[in-house]
């Protein structure tokens, strides 16, 4: 007599169902690259099959659409892994976090928002001059100082206090 015991590893009892990195990709929008990438920062996991591809969970598509809505507005991957850090367990971002988490963004938005309009009305003022060089503009750069500071772009960075 031989017992055989089955074990199969696409069985319909599987509570958590697995996405392929390709339908992965397909679902979200995302490069398979871009995945494989944010894998490897460690903002998004993944399991292995028996043949060594990637599979992940469903819950999986929402984090990457956070991650997505994050870089829409601006932040960048560390700043999105440490804002993923602060949910327990690795837990995948509800309404609630993205709310606590956005309201503490605010001021890094506001402030990029400010030294864009700088530089905006900034340009519409060297383009209105005409003389269009930094080096001689006696707006930007009177007498040249900035040439102190060495060669390069100085006078038109969008970060503010850089």
């Amino acid at each position: 007599m031989l017992d055989v015991e089955v074990n199969l590893k696409s069985s319909p009892h599987d509570p958590t169902p697995r996405l392929s990195i390709g339908q992965l990709a397909q679902r979200s929008g995302i490069a398979t690259s871009a995945l494989r990438f944010y894998e490897t920062e460690g903002l998004i996991t993944a399991s292995r099959s028996s043949g060594g591809h990637r599979q992940y969970p469903r819950h999986v598509l929402r984090r990457v659409a956070f991650i997505r809505a994050a870089q829409v507005v601006g932040l960048t991957l560390p700043q999105i892994k440490a804002a993923l850090a602060t949910l327990p367990d690795g837990r995948t971002p509800t309404k609630a976090d993205w709310t606590r988490l956005s309201a503490g963004w605010a001021p890094l938005l506001d402030a990029r928002i400010a030294a864009l309009q700088e530089l905006r009305g900034k340009l519409t003022g060297c383009i209105g001059c005409g003389c269009l060089s930094l080096k001689a503009c006696a707006l930007y750069n009177p007498d040249d100082k900035v040439s102190d500071q060495g060669a390069g772009a100085r006078l038109l960075r969008i970060e503010p206090g850089a």
